[in-house]
């Protein structure tokens, strides 16, 4: 019981020191500034996304699937 619990900690200690040392290269530069998207283009079908999903190009999508699957 005492080797499982010793087992136990010491892997969980090597995971937190290894996931901490894979994150340290994202704070070696300091804080980072970054500008607001460009936002301007986003009213096409592709975009337009009440749902989540861009609805009407994902029908049209669907749509094309039938010919690019079977040949002509």
């Amino acid at each position: 019981m005492k080797k499982t619990l010793a087992r136990s900690i010491a892997a969980c200690a090597l995971t937190g020191v290894a996931l901490l040392g894979a994150g340290a290269p994202a704070f070696a530069d300091g804080p980072t500034v970054v500008d607001e998207p460009d936002t301007s283009q986003l009213n096409n079908i592709w975009t337009f996304a009440p749902l989540g999903v861009p609805v009407l190009g994902l029908i049209q999508a669907l749509q094309n699937v039938p010919g690019r699957l079977l040949p002509s």
